[in-house]
């Protein structure tokens, strides 16, 4: 499908690895220009040279997002870089709880330093407004403009052990059906897609990791009990099963979507 993108300036949040870099590539695919932003400025350049790589213009842009001035300073610079602004945002970055040790459950919110709450928030919630604000009224003089957050399920129908980010991702969906209603009048689009578990090279192991397989790993062959599609296909999603939707939802085509919430999570939720 030609989706129109050619020559759009997208900036993707958290593009340095997963269900990031896969947007980045996707888009780049479809002709926009992408600005891959990652905290780490090796993994934005390693995603941003295999773009140009591929024949697609790229811009490795460092920065960390929970910074309002180095969000500031970042838009600026691609759009300096490309000679454009940013038509495009996707703001995929974000954090989960960290796990009590490795391979075990994350904390109850009762067991969980407040310390760790503020990550959390930080960068999901203000991270994702930083970079709103950054874009926002620039779109709204040009009268259009694409956001779209990625969430998690957890945000629409809670998850024990992850309160704080489950409202964290819930306040993002609050937050995108918001800003749809203030700046439909610009024709600007703001969506949010809910995943559930994605398995991505940035795992190194446990049932998420890339080459786990119902048949080596079971605590992955239990899961995918919990997502339909899973139990169909033998296995979670990857970031490919998310980088189409988002395109789709960057560009015309989607026009009239705005507000929603998309669930990319195999059926998990079905709300």
């Amino acid at each position: 499908m030609e989706l129109g993108l050619n020559s759009q300036v997208a900036l993707v949040t958290g593009g340095g690895q997963g269900v990031g870099r896969q947007i980045c590539i996707e888009l780049a695919r479809e002709g926009a220009r992408v600005v891959v932003n990652d905290l780490f400025a090796e993994r934005a350049e390693a995603v941003a040279s295999e773009i140009r790589a591929q024949g697609g213009q790229a811009l490795a842009a460092p920065a960390d997002i929970t910074q309002a001035a180095q969000v500031d300073a970042m838009v600026q610079a691609a759009t300096q870089h490309f000679g454009a602004p940013v038509q495009i945002l996707v703001n995929n970055a974000g954090i989960i709880p960290e796990r009590r040790e490795k391979g075990g459950r994350t904390p109850a919110f009762v067991d969980m330093p407040v310390a760790d709450w503020a990550k959390i928030v930080d960068l999901n919630v203000y991270g994702t407004m930083h970079c709103c604000h950054a874009v926002l009224r620039g779109m709204a003089e040009r009268k259009g403009g694409r956001i779209v957050n990625i969430i998690s399920e957890a945000g629409r129908i809670g998850e024990a052990n992850m309160a704080v980010y489950s409202g964290a991702k819930a306040a993002i969906a609050g937050f995108g059906k918001a800003l749809a209603r203030e700046h439909g009048r610009h024709a600007i689009t703001v969506n949010s897609v809910a995943l559930g578990a994605v398995s991505h090279e940035g795992i190194k192991d446990g049932p998420l990791h890339v080459d786990a397989t119902v048949q080596n790993n079971e605590l992955l062959a239990k899961m995918v009990n919990v997502y339909p599609i899973s139990k169909g296909v033998g296995r979670l999603a990857r970031p490919t099963d998310v980088a189409g939707i988002v395109a789709f939802l960057a560009s015309d085509r989607a026009l009239f979507i705005t507000g929603q919430t998309i669930g990319a999570s195999g059926g998990f939720a079905m709300v």
